[in-house]
């Protein structure tokens, strides 16, 4: 059995990947494996460049959300083949679970003016606290674009019934910002009626977000408002398709975890290994914890909607080293050499170069499978990023062991146009 950390023989020729009190203690369940020297490139930023033709960054997205493609990576037998997303209740079997979040993109981008007449742009990072409902105040953490810094006191208006005001600086950009709304009205209904679906840059729109981004830009079960920006993999899902997977008696759990604005920041350690992630909110039920388990002990296997419910799972399994029900700030960041203790398969899209979620995905089926798999979806013509389409990873868990080194190179895919084989 692959051991944590703490467990790796001295005389294997290691890389230690992270600085972690658990494997310094010696306690076994710690989610990382020490790394074969040889396996230094998966640690590197440069390692997860491609050239993606502006082409394939989807602008829209497809006319029905199941309609999106479907790249279907099976690990376990080797092969790669191309779906509809419509067809994806085949890959799932009647004992498995398919877990997603629910959380709710909320108007994030405010347009306002300030006292002096210039424009201001307030993008809040965060779901705004309520102070006082009676007199209609809130606080949130905010970005401010506008020709000047904004300093202590500066009233942005954004329509007779919201205005905002700076009553602390970060630093980084950021604000804090006191909200002023109509108490009748409700922040929710307030924000609603005064903001933006804030869209990731990526994706451009003359006027802003369109009626349709305001539908398209949030799954079907959304629920609970919070996240900055969509869980995209579950985008592509409509009801009628979850009825047809809960029609095989496939279990479908919901946790939550509110995207945050650090899901666009980028990554600037050439070592990725340094990297700090962003915290997100995130909670897991009772009701959810105790179905995996029961999942798990009747042989079924867990697949993830999205990056953001792989770390809210994994992120809840950490500190017992079994999934269990929590609720609070979310830290946790993969990259190859993570050992995954509750996912076994991945739904996702196709990611930004060079960015955090491409090191979760690799941590899961390996680097060079993953570059492999995203220059078939450009030969292929696939769509990527949020808008665009998806990837299933079947039996994914990368097998990072410790080597002395010069034992080996690693396995590595060579793709065909319909189907890959590890070579």
């Amino acid at each position: 059995m692959d051991k944590g950390c703490g467990s790796i023989p001295s005389e294997d020729k290691v890389i230690l990947t992270h600085s972690c009190l658990l494997c310094i203690a010696g306690i076994d369940h710690c989610a990382f494996f020490l790394l074969p020297a040889t396996m230094h490139t998966d640690f590197l930023l440069s390692s997860y460049t491609y050239h993606l033709p502006p082409e394939l960054v989807a602008q829209r997205p497809a006319d029905k959300r199941d309609e999106s493609r479907l790249m279907v990576v099976d690990k376990t037998h080797d092969t790669l083949v191309h779906h509809r997303f419509c067809e994806l209740a085949g890959f799932i079997g009647a004992k498995d679970m398919i877990v997603v979040n629910n959380t709710q993109v909320f108007p994030a981008r405010l347009l306002g003016q300030k006292q002096t007449g210039g424009k201001a742009e307030v993008f809040l990072l965060e779901y705004p606290a309520i102070v006082d409902e009676i007199r209609g105040t809130a606080q949130a953490t905010a970005l401010i674009k506008s020709s000047k810094r904004p300093k202590l006191g500066t009233k942005i208006t954004i329509n007779p019934t919201l205005y905002c005001q700076v009553i602390g600086d970060l630093g980084e950009g950021k604000v804090d910002l006191q909200l002023h709304y109509d108490p009748k009205s409700g922040i929710a209904s307030t924000l609603q009626a005064s903001g933006q679906v804030p869209l990731p840059p990526y994706i451009t729109r003359a006027d802003g977000c369109t009626p349709d981004d305001v539908q398209r830009y949030q799954t079907v079960y959304a629920s609970l408002p919070g996240a900055v920006a969509a869980p995209t993999a579950g985008l592509h899902f409509t009801d009628q398709l979850l009825d047809s997977i809960r029609a095989k008696g496939t279990l479908v759990g919901q946790v939550t975890l509110h995207v945050g604005y650090g899901t666009f920041a980028p990554v600037r350690e050439e070592d990725i290994t340094r990297h700090l992630i962003h915290e997100e909110y995130c909670s897991i039920t009772e009701e959810t914890a105790k179905a995996v388990e029961e999942t798990k002990k009747r042989g079924g296997k867990i697949w993830a909607v999205g990056t953001t419910t792989v770390r809210a799972l994994e992120y809840a399994a950490q500190i017992s080293g079994q999934l269990q029900a929590m609720a609070g700030w979310c830290n946790l960041y993969i990259y190859p050499g993570f050992r995954f203790r509750v996912i076994d398969n991945l739904i996702t899209n196709f990611h930004l170069p060079d960015s955090s979620l491409m090191f979760l995905v690799s941590a899961l089926c390996g680097r060079q499978t993953l570059l492999d798999c995203y220059q078939t979806a450009i030969r292929e013509g696939y769509r990527f990023f949020s808008y665009g389409d998806a990837m299933a990873i079947i039996g994914g868990q990368m097998e990072y062991r410790t080597k002395r080194r010069g034992s080996g190179a690693c396995s590595r895919w060579t793709s065909g146009t319909t189907g890959s084989r590890l070579a």
